[in-house]
């Protein structure tokens, strides 16, 4: 995230505050086993009336299986009719009894808009929230959203309301999925909730301008790297801790399994004059709508010293703020917090879609997705960009879906980097290093391609022997 501009992030509080929690799905999720799984959803509205300030579901989920269901697999859609064409929505927690920290909403579009439905909140659980016994429920989830711009809500024509739902009973009209397989309620007409879709074809499609990069390159020296467009950052400034430099010399390139991989490094001594901070970022912005695909490699652990440091690890697009809240910004983000950050106690994986934001007072503009856990070790990053939405995907799942209002009015810049937020989380003077790596880089302009579509289109550059390819036009 935050690439040469220069930007804090106040605390994750605030984020929340400002954006909206997603649903995030495990890297690896189970398969439900249709002969002993099952789950079943109460519903009831808190909200006075069709017509409110704020919709207000609340949710019990009920293992009505056989075997424990662990809550993070879990996932429920409540379908609803938007206000207006462009109307955004936030998601709030006001209490649960599996507590609101472990419960995360989003809003996604439907694929076939119906007279009732084109939108739906899905409620997802983090790791925090547990497992459920056969025969338990979570207990009350009093939840809601709202208009950004807090304008009225007419529920009257919303598909999963009920107005006379005043106590809890079991209600058909939400869904709810484990491990991607459907196991309680109907969705309105065609759109049942798989994602991503069953069997998609993993056959590329052809053409479309395309910048691939092997970062097969001898170091940072290298001529060839700013031949391929690309800038190895030197220059001062944020983000980071005050005092700390950007050090070229820090990213690396070697040969693994006869692999290429570029190799970046943070180092820090405690201070901000022995920090030193690594990004490398294109120096063109011209890449807007298509599909961006990245293989990193993140790390939970230094490479040498004692652990702890608040470090973000990323692969993100980003153009320039020109004035506090210029509509036209636009930043896509996954950022990696292995020692968490920004009030989080431990590790933490966001996707953010950025609107715009303005640094004195703060005041953030944006739409995320998080999911806390581990994320060590290799994964393969996609981040689809066209005119409805912008989705995430972390190892071929659907991590998190967010809305129009954040698409990119502008092109931007491609950059990976690695900093520190600040040394909150380790107080030392010992030396440390922390390691992030990327075996590639992918983008196709103005084409939606599925992760096995990604696959399939890097296996072809790497079986032709082809190490680099930029076609994509300049603006």
């Amino acid at each position: 995230m935050r690439s040469t501009t220069s930007r804090l992030r106040a605390t994750a509080a605030v984020a929340v505050a400002v954006g909206m929690g997603a649903a995030a799905l495990t890297a690896l999720p189970a398969t439900a086993n249709a002969a002993t799984d099952g789950l079943s959803v109460q519903y009831r509205t808190s909200a006075s009336g069709a017509s409110a300030d704020q919709a207000e579901p609340w949710f019990k989920v009920k293992n009505t299986g056989t075997t424990s269901v662990s809550l993070h697999n879990v996932k429920i859609r409540y379908y609803f009719k938007a206000d207006s064409a462009n109307a955004t929505y936030r998601f709030a927690c006001s209490w649960a009894v599996k507590g609101c920290a472990n419960i995360t909403g989003t809003f996604g579009t439907l694929t076939n808009p119906t007279a009732t439905a084109d939108r739906y909140l899905e409620i997802g659980f983090t790791s925090g929230a547990g497992s459920l016994a056969p025969g338990a429920d979570t207990g009350d989830m009093q939840l809601r959203f709202y208009q950004s711009t807090w304008a009225p809500l007419n529920q009257s024509d919303d598909y999963s309301f009920g107005a006379s739902q005043t106590s809890y009973a079991n209600w058909s009209k939400v869904t709810a999925q484990l491990a991607g397989t459907t196991l309680w309620g109907q969705a309105p007409a065609g759109n049942d909730p798989t994602n991503p879709p069953t069997d998609p074809p993993t056959d590329p499609p052809t053409g479309g301008a395309t910048l691939f990069d092997d970062f097969n390159y001898a170091g940072h020296t290298d001529p060839k790297i700013s031949a391929n467009g690309w800038n190895v950052r030197s220059n001062s400034g944020g983000p980071g801790v005050p005092g700390a430099t950007w050090a070229p010399e820090n990213v690396t390139f070697s040969t693994v399994a006869g692999n290429s991989i570029m190799n970046l490094e943070t180092s820090t001594a405690g201070t901000g004059a022995s920090t030193e901070q690594t990004e490398i970022l294109t120096k063109s912005m011209k890449f807007k709508n298509g599909t961006y695909a990245a293989r990193v490699k993140f790390s939970d652990a230094p490479r040498s010293g004692p652990d702890g440091d608040h470090v973000v690890q990323t692969f993100f697009t980003i153009n320039d703020l020109k004035a506090p809240l210029a509509d036209d910004y636009a930043e896509y983000d996954f950022e990696y917090l292995p020692n968490g950050g920004w009030g989080e106690p431990s590790n933490i994986l966001y996707t953010t879609s950025w609107e715009t934001y303005q640094a004195e007072p703060w005041v953030a503009v944006n739409q995320h997705s998080e999911s806390r856990q581990s994320y060590a070790g290799w994964h393969d990053l996609v981040v689809t960009i066209d005119n409805s939405s912008i989705k995430y995907y972390v190892d071929g799942q659907l991590f998190g879906t967010h809305d129009a209002a954040y698409l990119p009015e502008r092109p931007m810049s491609i950059n990976f980097n690695q900093w520190l937020i600040d040394f909150g989380g380790l107080s030392s003077s010992t030396p440390r290093a922390y390691d992030q790596q990327v075996d590639y880089v992918l983008h196709v302009k103005d084409q939606v391609l599925t992760p096995a579509q990604v696959a399939a289109k890097v296996a072809a550059y790497r079986s032709a022997g082809t190490t680099f390819q930029d076609n994509v036009p300049a603006t």
